[in-house]
């Protein structure tokens, strides 16, 4: 089935407009579990700062609502242009939104209407969609045509979609006097990738986006958004935190570690001491790795991360929920295993059961949860906020 084969992957880069703190454009997305199902909204308000990034958050928000309760395309579409204001002048409304559903079988649909057109690069070239136009009956005079177009997904197919703020960027210079517009786009997004074939979702939207401001001289004249959507074999991450219930899983705990094809990391010296004893391996501490809040790193053959436990798992949970990892993440132990979060698609927790008596002391921290609840919540934010693919055993 295409959902076990390959992985769907989401990133997302913006640029606020020059002096202004809040970004007009809003992004969202959701991994409908149920139905294996992803569902991206880019929206573009009017104008830039807070009043725009209003009214595109409310777009968005209609947008992926309605997706999520499988109305039909004409039913929602047809609420939400009735529903955006229009401004009177310009006769457009006040957000303009990209939406792309992506189902279990990577059958994708793309809906415009406003934006720059969305790119579909395959094989290194372009792919040219047969968009349609979508007929709807407005209430309110949009000048701006609603179109949508439908395809299979198969591997290595990039999806880009972006605001005007990067198809405009460079809008008067000599050298380009109509932006950079999106035939350049297209080109430039094709170079990188066939300097590089495998470069990541992740990259791409930066790069295009940092070149979108140095056609603006580093000054944004608008609001830059770029999303980049990869379907891609997973890059898988195994973690391990807390020693199992039963001494007898210590040897079944060593033969996961030692399997698994991928990243590997190990929260908790307990258990990087179980490790260390099952596949008679040391365990070397790096001091240089210590911070005043969080004890330092270990090395070990072949894995990737050794960590402390239960500060440092709350420290990365703490980081997941307030958003404090969309650029880079913080020079700790628990910023670098974020960081493998980030690089890698499908990430398998193991979750040793057995309690530690230390944790359960009422005068410790509050941070100090039962290791469980703590990896519930991190495989939660990773799946909901990341779109990660979260596998969790319990041991």
């Amino acid at each position: 089935m295409f959902s076990k084969d390959l992985f769907i992957d989401v990133e997302f880069h913006q640029v606020s407009k020059k002096d202004k703190v809040v970004c007009g454009d809003v992004f969202l997305s959701r991994r409908l579990k149920e139905e294996n199902r992803t569902l991206v909204v880019l929206a573009d308000g009017l104008g830039s700062g807070i009043k725009a990034n209003v009214l595109a958050s409310l777009t968005a928000g209609m947008i992926v609502n309605f997706m999520s309760l499988n109305e039909p395309l004409e039913r929602f579409t047809e609420v939400i242009m009735n529903t955006l204001p229009v401004d009177s002048f310009r006769k457009i409304g006040y957000s303009t939104f990209t939406i792309i559903d992506i189902d279990a079988d990577g059958e994708s649909r793309i809906i415009e209407y406003g934006n720059p057109p969305v790119l579909l690069i395959r094989n290194g070239e372009a792919i040219k969609p047969n968009r349609k136009l979508l007929p709807l009956s407005f209430e309110k005079n949009h000048a701006e045509s609603l179109y949508y177009w439908d395809f299979q997904a198969v591997k290595d197919d990039r999806i880009v979609y972006m605001t005007d703020g990067i198809t405009q960027s460079g809008m008067g210079r000599k050298d380009m006097p109509f932006g950079w517009e999106i035939a350049s786009v297209q080109s430039f997004l094709q170079q990188m990738i066939e300097k590089n074939p495998k470069i990541s979702a992740r990259d791409i939207s930066r790069k295009l986006s940092a070149q979108a401001q140095n056609n603006d001289i580093q000054k944004p004249q608008d609001d830059m958004s770029c999303g980049v959507i990869h379907f891609t074999k997973p890059r898988q991450l195994l973690l391990c935190t807390g020693p199992p219930y039963s001494l007898d899983n210590d040897k079944r705990l060593a033969e996961k570690v030692q399997g698994f094809q991928g990243s590997k990391i190990l929260c908790g010296g307990t258990t990087a001491e179980i490790i260390s004893r099952e596949l008679n391996l040391e365990i070397e501490v790096d001091m240089d790795s210590a911070t005043s809040t969080l004890p330092p790193l270990s090395h070990m053959e072949g894995i990737d991360l050794v960590s402390e436990g239960i500060l440092t798992l709350g420290r990365i949970s703490t980081l997941l929920e307030q958003n404090q990892v969309l650029e880079e993440p913080e020079d700790t132990p628990a910023g670098k295993i974020i960081q493998q979060f980030i690089d890698n698609d499908e990430i398998y927790i193991v979750v040793g059961t057995k309690v530690n008596n230390a944790h359960q002391d009422p005068t410790l921290p509050v941070e100090l949860e039962i290791r469980r609840n703590v990896m519930k919540r991190i495989a939660h934010l990773l799946e909901t906020k990341f779109l990660k693919r979260v596998l969790v055993e319990y041991l």
